[in-house]
């Protein structure tokens, strides 16, 4: 569980701040250790020896199976929103439980998130950009629409914002780890757009990136750009601490694009990351120019 969790120091935003309420960070927490349990059985990371399968009722040499896996974890999560055979059996879903309960939560968006990594699983291409945009609102949005509802604060007008920025987190990460998801035998670049800037998947596979692909990389990036910009007016309509960490979230996805443009948009080699100043500079400035409302 720890280890599950210790992975949110590599997200490109903070997750669960210290200068957030204790139930909020307490539900962020559980929310977040949810989630990178289900990627992480989507992607094969978890530790081996096959104890998350036996957690979840499994053969321990079920934890290859990574169908069968989520499968499993659907069928756990079922007994967090109060299934008939008994509570939950995984430590982050016993974890979980309680912050459903107290928040209200719905089980919509948990199981997005498994629908996403199935797909995962059968879909390793996406056409079009429409296509991409469908596996991000089950891979990402859910999780925007969460914090709104942990933080008491969801309306239509904050989700609508709120898919924005999450789609564009995603994208920011798919354009950030293309050499990565290659060697998972995935490429989240739409062939659409790769057809347009004459891009084939053996230049995806080169050590460094050459102009066609680093034009695509800059062609996605600006698409991220404008669902951040979209999505800003989020900060302005929240008070207080809320407001400091939805600016989090925009400024790490604005620092994370800085970061790639600064690398010539070669992400081949490896993902770009921001540094903490460039984060700390990019929240600060969402903070002063994200209009005000309510």
């Amino acid at each position: 569980m720890s280890a599950t969790l210790d992975k949110a120091t590599a997200e490109n935003f903070p997750v669960a701040p210290v200068f957030l309420p204790r139930a909020w960070r307490d539900g962020l927490t559980a929310v977040y250790g949810y989630a990178r349990l289900v990627d992480d059985i989507g992607d094969g990371d978890l530790a081996p020896g096959g104890r998350d399968a036996v957690l979840l009722g499994l053969d321990p040499a079920a934890v290859d199976d990574r169908l069968a896996m989520l499968d499993a974890l659907e069928g756990d999560l079922y007994r967090v929103f109060g299934g008939t055979d008994g509570p939950p059996r995984h430590p982050l879903l016993q974890a979980l439980r309680p912050v459903v309960r107290a928040h209200g939560l719905t089980p919509e968006p948990f199981l997005g998130l498994i629908e996403a990594n199935r797909q995962d699983q059968y879909v390793a291409r996406y056409g079009t950009y429409a296509d991409l945009l469908g596996y991000c609102e089950l891979s990402a949005n859910p999780v925007g629409r969460l914090v709104l509802s942990l933080t008491g604060t969801s309306t239509p007008e904050r989700i609508r914002r709120s898919d924005a920025v999450c789609t564009a987190l995603q994208i920011v990460e798919h354009v950030q780890d293309v050499a990565e998801d290659l060697g998972r035998d995935r490429i989240y670049l739409p062939a659409e757009d790769m057809h347009r800037f004459h891009v084939t998947e053996a230049e995806l596979a080169a050590p460094t990136a050459g102009a066609s692909v680093r034009s695509l990389i800059a062609f996605e990036c600006d698409r991220a750009r404008e669902l951040l910009n979209e999505g800003t007016p989020l900060v302005g309509s929240v008070h207080g601490r809320l407001r400091l960490l939805l600016a989090g979230f925009v400024g790490g996805g604005r620092a994370a694009l800085r970061a790639v443009t600064a690398a010539g948009f070669d992400v081949l080699p490896g993902p770009p990351k921001p540094t903490k100043s460039g984060l700390l500079r990019e929240v600060a400035a969402v903070l002063r120019t994200a209009p005000r409302k309510g």
